[in-house]
């Protein structure tokens, strides 16, 4: 017996290891990036709009830290400046997005019947159209901008949060300390608030958390298509956009925003796993 507990004792520690390392990895990359987007509000090294021509595609530490696009624009300042407007509208997008979901999840899970079906299908519908169909079939309307992909991005994950918070919210719901406050009288609204809502706010946070990441993936591939902040506002999706004639001439244009997409998703992906573990507490007594 001792082999094996101490087998266990060892996968346990590790395991609890593991957990620690993802959510400090995860919470220092997002720091980083939080720390980056509100520095590019007060500094840049270059205004990120201004063209010098002369200074054209220069490779990294030639002309500035990583170099010069085609109009000869510092790129590390359009990236502190990319980083800024792809975090806000993120922010935004799950904010809006998860308050709206949240609620109607709630809802449904406390009064159910036809209000939790037609929440449903209503969420299938939304499902049906992906970000940025959305977001094409708005900028028919309102015009490419920031106000479009805050509002296609919020639109789809309403769903995903309606869905996960109906879920947490019915197995709440069904917990003794529900049934003791409906014994006693309190209304299924005063539950909600009270009982409900404080028990899964833990999933409704790790949601979120996840969800930022996937949200800056899709606003990079809105700003690609032409579909995201006007010009010369820089996203990170526009430059790589811009890139593709000048792949073999000047891959860092392309390189750079990319992996400051990738390593933002993978920054909220981490801190969303090491919350996730930590506010779980089926997980924490492991």
């Amino acid at each position: 017996m001792a082999p094996i507990a101490w087998a266990e004792a060892f996968t346990s520690r590790r395991r609890r290891l593991s957990r620690r390392t993802n959510l400090m990895a995860g919470a220092a990359i997002v720091a980083c990036l939080v720390l980056v987007a509100v520095v590019s509000l007060l500094w840049t090294p270059l205004p990120p709009a201004k063209m010098q021509i002369i200074h054209k595609l220069q490779p990294p530490l030639s002309f500035g830290l990583l170099g010069t696009d085609q109009f000869g624009r510092d790129v590390l300042s359009m990236l502190m400046v990319g980083c800024w407007n792809s975090l806000s509208i993120a922010v935004l997008a799950v904010g809006i997005g998860g308050t709206i979901g949240s609620i109607a999840g709630i809802s449904a899970a406390a009064f159910r019947g036809p209000f939790e079906s037609i929440l449903m299908r209503i969420c299938d519908v939304i499902f049906a159209l992906p970000p940025i169909l959305s977001a094409m079939i708005l900028g028919a309307f309102l015009g490419p901008g920031r106000l479009t992909a805050i509002a296609a991005i919020a639109t789809f994950l309403i769903p995903v949060f309606a869905r996960v918070t109906l879920a947490s919210a019915l197995q709440a719901w069904s917990q003794d300390y529900v049934l003791a406050a409906r014994a006693i009288g309190n209304t299924r609204l005063a539950i909600s608030v009270r009982h409900v809502l404080p028990n899964i706010a833990g999933q409704i946070i790790v949601q979120a958390t996840i969800q930022l990441g996937l949200a800056v993936l899709t606003e990079a591939g809105l700003s690609f298509l032409g579909l995201g902040l006007a010009p010369p506002a820089p996203t990170w999706g526009r430059m790589l956009a811009d890139a593709q004639t000048y792949l073999a001439l000047a891959p860092w244009l392309a390189i750079l925003p990319g992996l400051a997409i990738a390593l933002t998703v993978l920054g909220f992906n981490l801190l969303g796993d090491g919350l996730r573990d930590l506010l779980d507490p089926r997980e924490a007594s492991r």
